[in-house]
């Protein structure tokens, strides 16, 4: 048995799982998912890595999986306690020294005008990015502007999964992204910007099988 903790995305919480917890669950892992300080004026990166750390407590066998703006913190979480495997799901890379606020330019991404919807959850359950769009959280400014605080990647094993239809974080950008960042082939699964929420018995189809070997 695993315990995956799962990292939400900038403005998310805790709620962007519910739709995978039970379905890891099931497959008799354990989950830990927790609502970022991202509201927080003082809570910089590090407070976020250190709430997930908390929450994990003493337990092992950790699968760290961040999606979006979690890519920021997900390594921070493993540089901070022991973990098996990182999964970041069509995830921010950040490298030493870099403030989130500034990957937008330094990766050359490219904004696209669409809505909220359209954009981030075209392929969410209406009912379910209905109810997203409820629960969004103001994110501040403090960890968004300070450096990445790692001097270099964590070493623990590590796993890009991209989302081929995502029209935020598109395929060839992303693959891009990956291949100069952390220097390896991203993982790829159908389905838009938020597979946990569009597609979660598939998610956690890939995430057992990193565990064992299928993927």
């Amino acid at each position: 048995m695993a315990t995956f903790a799962l990292i939400h995305g900038g403005g998310g919480s805790a709620w962007d799982w519910h739709l995978l917890e039970p379905e890891l669950r099931r497959r008799g892992h354990d989950v830990v998912a927790v609502d970022l300080p991202v509201e927080d004026e003082n809570a910089g990166l590090l407070d976020y890595a250190d709430t997930v750390v908390e929450a994990v407590g003493d337990r092992r066998e950790l699968v760290v999986v961040a999606h979006s703006w979690g890519g920021f913190v997900g390594p921070l979480v493993c540089a901070r306690t022991p973990a098996d495997l990182l999964v970041l799901v069509t995830a921010m890379i950040p490298v030493p020294g870099e403030p989130p606020s500034e990957w937008w330019a330094n990766t050359g991404f490219e904004k696209v005008e669409l809505d909220t919807v359209e954009l981030f959850l075209h392929d969410v359950p209406k009912e379910v990015a209905k109810e997203l769009l409820t629960k969004e959280r103001r994110q501040t400014d403090k960890a968004a502007n300070e450096p990445w605080p790692l001097g270099a990647w964590p070493d623990v094993p590590t796993r890009f999964l991209l989302c081929r239809d995502d029209r935020f974080f598109t395929a060839d950008f992303m693959r891009r992204v990956v291949r100069d960042r952390l220097g390896i082939t991203p993982d790829e699964i159908d389905g838009g910007h938020a597979p946990m929420l569009a597609r979660p018995k598939e998610l956690a189809d890939r995430l057992e099988g990193y565990l064992t070997g299928r993927s």
